[in-house]
């Protein structure tokens, strides 16, 4: 019987590991099923070396983003916005205030935001104050006041 081989994970692989994770598997599954599929590289000296470069660029990028989203979410933190529409009877208004709406009044602000940041679960359909999440990461959330204005 062959003995187990090592191997680097490319990708992740239920039951098996993360990318980057250095594991041993039967020969067969390495050779016909994670090599072939692009899954894993063999665990020679330059592939580890290959991995771990790639693991610090990686970590230095994830950090500069992260510093981005936090200066943003301070950004946010101090800014409301302005949204005018029909108003109706009730403080009900004609037609919605969607996060598309939101990301252009911020970018008329001078606030670039993608719109998919913006956690608008419905869209906004009362005049009034509405506080409303705008998430960057798993840990880094804001609430964005937006001021809908009847006319």
């Amino acid at each position: 019987m062959a003995a187990n081989i090592e191997i680097i994970l490319t990708k992740d692989v239920d039951n098996l590991g993360r990318a980057g994770d250095v594991v041993k598997v039967r020969p067969g599954y390495g050779r016909n099923y994670l090599f072939p599929r692009g899954l894993a590289l063999a665990a020679t000296r330059g592939n580890m070396a290959e991995v771990e470069h790639r693991k610090r660029v990686i970590a230095r990028e994830r950090a500069r983003i992260e510093a981005e989203h936090k200066q943003m979410a301070k950004v946010l933190e101090t800014v409301s916005v302005a949204v005018a529409r029909k108003k109706g009877d009730a403080d009900r208004i004609f037609g919605s205030v969607t996060s598309k709406d939101i990301a252009e009044a911020l970018a008329a602000q001078n606030i670039s935001i993608d719109r998919k940041l913006i956690q608008l679960p419905d869209p906004l359909r009362a005049v009034g104050t509405h506080e409303v999440p705008v998430r960057f990461s798993a840990d880094i959330t804001v609430a964005l006041k937006v001021n809908v204005i009847g006319i």
